[in-house]
């Protein structure tokens, strides 16, 4: 059975990249923007990890984060973050994300992470 990997970021054509490179290598992706949904919306995919964009519009996505990490369903789903804006002195671990990637990544580094996280 393949991984499910659920992606939310606002640029679309990241979503398309993403979606890409990770159904090549042999993942199920599902793409969206739709970050008031995101709950729901795993509820029916069923997600083995989470790639969050950190500037989702209208979201906070440590928030996000955190409602995935309470949730009874995907409190083990690993959730990783990617972002242009990385500051040093922010501790994202305390905001309960398992990863982060920095864009721009490139889609080696993108695949290891991914890898990383749910493949054993």
């Amino acid at each position: 059975m393949l991984k499910r990997i659920l992606v939310l970021d606002d640029n679309q054509d990241i979503l398309d990249v993403v979606e890409e490179a990770l159904s090549y290598e042999k993942f199920q992706v599902l793409i969206t923007s739709d970050s008031n949904n995101l709950i729901e919306i795993a509820k029916i995919f069923q997600p083995d990890l989470f790639i969050l964009d950190d500037k989702t519009t209208g979201s906070k996505n440590d928030d996000i984060c955190r409602q995935i990490k309470w949730h009874p369903r995907f409190g083990n789903t690993p959730v990783m973050i990617c972002s242009s804006y990385f500051h040093k002195d922010i501790d994202f671990s305390a905001m309960a994300f398992d990863d982060i990637i920095a864009k721009p990544f490139g889609l080696d580094e993108l695949v290891e992470k991914v890898n990383n996280l749910i493949v054993h």
